[in-house]
């Protein structure tokens, strides 16, 4: 491992990262609230992704995407939790440029797939609200089939070269990164090249990306708002919206924790390190924390499904 200096030409081998560069004391008290999120999002969705499985009345277009959202979000906490919780534990803080890039590239995909699931949530409630005769005819289990496939190909192709163009970088002097997670920012500022063009790429597919997502999911609930507003029979305009009441809470936490993350790092020389530090870990945890606890306590089906589940298990 070369040594983490500035006036070093040996090219680097390994990252070294470094949580909470100012407040490293903060650590261990950190890794305990940050365990027990660890534990609920992966019990809370590895419970809803087989209580869908088991459960066949929950074999339904809008379960199914749900269970994608579940996945990512199973995927994208192993991918940057664990490291997190060794270096808290365990003082392991070295990570290869290997891992380091897949990490980078999980992170900067998945994100993008995330939002472009709650899009294609926010289209069936479109449909299902707007087009209630013609909703089995256009959501099909072949649509989800397809709209997966969309999810994963788009967004892994355009945020792949995010991690290439920092893999491509020449690394011969500083290798510690200051934050927890391989982010791209913090590793192509140890680069010995000029890392501009990597920068606007990250800038701009991430901006389209998660623009027209929101967009589009703004779109469509402008359109599902519109119809309900039209409803004469009483109370079909309160149950029309409690059927996107959970939807719309995950697309709230989901956008407000993004808006954070976002606004922190525009100001970041008014922010401490630390505080960027810790909302990029809990952008990470939070949402998919949450995620699973919220259709599983606002959906009648999931709830009982869940209860059938444990009644078997006994």
């Amino acid at each position: 491992m070369a040594s983490p200096s500035n006036s070093s030409t040996v090219p680097v081998s390994e990252f070294l990262l470094i949580c909470f560069p100012n407040f490293q004391s903060w650590q261990h008290w950190l890794s305990l609230p940050l365990s027990l999120l660890f534990l609920l999002a992966m019990g809370a969705n590895t419970t809803l992704l087989i209580t869908i499985q088991l459960e066949a009345s929950l074999h339904q277009p809008l379960y199914y995407l749900l269970s994608l959202l579940s996945l990512l979000d199973i995927v994208l906490c192993l991918t940057v939790i664990p490291k997190v919780l060794a270096i808290f534990w365990y003082d392991l803080r070295s990570i290869s440029f290997p891992a380091c890039f897949l990490q980078m590239f999980i992170m900067n995909s998945f994100l993008p797939m995330e939002s472009c699931t709650f899009m294609v949530m926010a289209y069936d409630r479109y449909v299902a609200i707007c087009h209630p005769l013609r909703y089995p005819s256009i959501i099909t289990n072949q649509f989800v089939a397809k709209a997966s496939v969309f999810i994963v190909v788009r967004n892994a192709l355009l945020t792949a070269p995010i991690p290439i163009l920092t893999s491509l970088l020449h690394y011969c002097g500083e290798n510690v990164i200051e934050n927890c997670i391989c982010a791209n920012l913090s590793v192509s500022r140890l680069s010995c090249d000029n890392f501009t063009l990597n920068r606007i790429y990250q800038f701009v597919a991430g901006w389209t990306l998660l623009g027209s997502d929101l967009f589009l999911i703004f779109l469509s609930y402008t359109f599902i708002l519109r119809a309900v507003l039209r409803f004469k029979a009483e109370g079909a305009a309160v149950k029309a919206l409690s059927t996107c009441g959970s939807h719309f809470i995950l697309i709230l936490f989901f956008s407000t924790i993004l808006l954070v993350v976002v606004l922190t790092n525009v100001a970041r020389k008014k922010v401490p390190m630390d505080i960027l530090i810790l909302l990029n870990v809990l952008h990470h945890l939070i949402p998919p924390a949450l995620n699973p606890i919220v259709y599983g306590v606002r959906t009648k089906e999931i709830k009982q499904g869940i209860q059938k589940l444990l009644q078997r298990g006994r």
